[in-house]
């Protein structure tokens, strides 16, 4: 499936990723309207990954201008109370807006966004909690598809339709779950699996080399590496990556060096998109890659 993603993205100051085929928002940071304009109203569904101020300024514009009956909802993690301090914030400041729906999400849960496509919560580590509190979030986006059962390959068209006449089409097809788009949210690199056949994995990756919150003090946010990012994709399938949240402490020229730098040493050979520091990207899979 073809994707128009739009995207700005810049560590500490704002993060939000359009995908206009699927009506979707992940994230809402500063400056998500002034970014999007009229596209913003036929976002649907809005997936908040954690309560950093730079993944949710944005909300109360966007909530004041799209605000309508049944639509948008905006999903957020289950054990964040910062989203109905907002929520009942925006009430108050904005009483002549209809009411929105803010619905809590956790690891596994999942939501339909529109035919056959559904996105699922996945828990990360970027928030220090316990296990089964649920305050930061990664999302994966998933197509739905009706596939024959391999043991009915053989049959005809004919006999097919027989067998659903009698026994049902759930007996002679199953379900095939596509994941077209993942979106790690701030996170460090675990466990790689979590990203293992994504079509398309946006990840990102705040730092170039060990500093900042990489270090191991538990009391702080995590962040991922470039050098990380780059290791684990050459060790699963992904189709095409797109690396942001860069810190502004480098510019374009080192972005780009240490990237291609990693993906030499670790012979990746998929498309590689960079979200560079205060530049808004505009369908980002039919743009420049750095190793095109």
């Amino acid at each position: 499936m073809q994707l128009t993603i739009n995207t700005y993205s810049t560590a500490l100051f704002s993060t939000w990723i359009n995908v206009e085929e699927l009506g979707l928002l992940i994230d809402a940071g500063d400056g998500v309207m002034a970014g999007l304009l009229q596209k913003s109203r036929k976002i649907k569904h809005v997936f908040i990954t954690h309560p950093d101020r730079d993944h949710l300024t944005g909300l109360p514009q966007f909530v004041q201008l799209n605000a309508r009956p049944d639509w948008p909802k905006i999903y957020y993690p289950s054990d964040s109370r910062s989203f109905l301090a907002m929520r009942d914030f925006l009430q108050r400041f904005d009483p002549h807006i209809p009411a929105i729906d803010w619905i809590p999400i956790m690891d596994g849960g999942s939501v339909e966004i529109k035919k056959n496509m559904e996105v699922e919560a996945m828990r990360n580590e970027h928030v220090p909690c316990p296990v089964g509190v649920h305050k930061s979030l990664s999302y994966k986006v998933y197509e739905l598809k009706q596939k024959l059962k391999p043991e009915f390959s053989a049959l005809s068209g004919r006999e097919i339709q027989e067998v659903i006449a009698q026994k049902g089409r759930d007996f002679v097809t199953e379900q095939v779950k596509t994941n077209i788009l993942s979106f790690s949210g701030d996170t460090p690199v675990d466990d790689y699996g979590k990203w293992d056949g994504s079509q398309t994995l946006i990840h990102e990756a705040t730092f170039l080399k060990p500093e900042g919150d990489t270090e191991n003090d538990p009391r702080i946010n995590k962040h991922s590496r470039v050098d990380e990012v780059l290791k684990m994709v050459s060790e699963i399938k992904v189709d095409r990556l797109i690396l942001n949240h860069f810190s502004t402490r480098y510019n374009r020229e080192e972005i780009d060096a240490t990237v291609r730098k990693y993906l030499k040493e670790f012979n990746i050979q998929i498309p590689v998109y960079l979200i560079y520091p205060g530049e808004v990207r505009r369908d980002v899979l039919k743009g420049e890659m750095v190793n095109g």
